[in-house]
């Protein structure tokens, strides 16, 4: 079945859509992923992934908008102006994931923190609801940005496009520089991508990556089964903030226990929960799963990296979505609260450099 990667005529970010595609199998084929769509122009974001499920046809895994509704839902703008970004598809969270706290600023948008022992100034584009609430930066600083689409390759076996992005410091608001590189791949099935974080600098480089991916929940909620291989969550001060505390309790005998091969029911279970303490298979992946029985087909994302420690779930209680984030870092890495805690950054010397690599299949259960 030959594959396809193309560009299409519709840009966002001043970068057109990239769709990497396979001819769907025969009636009766295997469940497979036969198509992704991605932004270049907002980070490479892993707009939509579409599979081919057996007594279905094509389904599309992620809550999001075709590209020229998308187009008009994000934003435009400013650096900060992301947030739009990362409430759809599956956008790369770089150089971390999650909130970073500190001092608010003068004018609203943006609070100091101290990352790697530097003061540095961040996008303050996250808060919670509550009045008052205390303004953070989430979920790094590759959302809004544009990569330079290096290739489109396709032929009997794969498609795949590769990416780069000269960060440098991230205008001002990051230890040290980076060269950022993503290369994602449609093959046997599957869809891979890693995204590979250099250091160009000359200071140490703090670096963490992860990714958000939004997926549709198609039956209902409470019949959604989550496995997700972690024996410890994150405590939070509220899911308002989402602050992490520093504390890591075990999940076994209780409602967030999802270790069981098949996973547990998601019920009515809001979720807002960073996973760590990650079971790996005999290769050291960590494997989390989505089993959406009602809809006749499940999603498993391998993280196969080392690095990868924690894996954040969000399930909102009014919206049938759920997202699986595999990420490198936990919550605020750099407060105090941790105490000795390994937060997941890795801290890359000049000239060296850290991939994170992610493989999303699907089945039926």
């Amino acid at each position: 079945m030959p594959y396809s990667a193309k560009q299409l005529d519709v840009t966002i970010g001043d970068r057109p859509v990239v769709v990497l595609s396979r001819e769907a199998p025969p009636e009766g084929g295997a469940a497979q992923i036969t198509a992704a769509e991605i932004l270049p122009g907002r980070g490479m974001n892993i707009h939509q992934l579409t599979a081919y499920i057996p007594g279905k046809g094509p389904v599309e895994l992620c809550a999001s908008p075709v590209p020229q509704k998308a187009r008009e839902a994000i934003v435009e703008g400013p650096e900060h102006v992301t947030n739009k970004t990362f409430g759809m598809g599956g956008p790369i969270l770089l150089p971390w994931a999650n909130r970073i706290r500190g001092k608010a600023l003068p004018g609203g948008s943006e609070i100091e923190a101290l990352v790697g022992g530097k003061t540095v100034r961040l996008p303050a584009n996250g808060r919670g609801r509550q009045p008052g609430a205390e303004p953070n930066s989430i979920h790094g600083l590759l959302l809004s940005r544009a990569m330079d689409i290096a290739k489109l390759d396709a032929g009997a076996q794969q498609a795949e496009v590769t990416a780069v992005l000269e960060a440098g410091d991230f205008r001002g608001r990051w230890p040290s520089k980076t060269h950022v590189s993503v290369a994602a791949q449609l093959k046997d099935g599957k869809f891979t991508f890693q995204v590979t974080a250099r250091n160009t600098g000359e200071e140490t480089l703090p670096m963490a990556i992860g990714w958000h991916p939004f997926f549709a929940i198609a039956g209902p909620r409470a019949q959604l089964r989550l496995r997700l291989p972690a024996r410890r969550r994150a405590l939070v001060n509220n899911y308002d903030d989402v602050y992490p505390t520093g504390q890591l309790v075990p999940v076994k005998d209780t409602a967030y226990d999802f270790t069981a091969p098949g996973g547990a029911p998601l019920n009515d279970l809001f979720l807002d929960d960073c996973f760590t303490d990650l079971e790996r298979d005999a290769r050291g992946h960590a494997v989390a799963e989505m089993i959406d029985r009602a809809a006749g087909y499940g999603v498993r994302i391998r993280a196969l990296s080392k690095e990868i420690i924690a894996m954040q779930a969000y399930a909102p209680l009014n919206r049938p979505v759920i997202a699986i984030e595999p990420q490198f870092n936990l919550a605020d890495p750099f407060n105090p609260i941790w105490g000795k805690t390994n937060t997941g950054m890795v801290m890359l010397k000049p000239g060296q450099s850290v991939t994170y690599a992610v493989e999303v299949e699907v089945f039926v259960p």
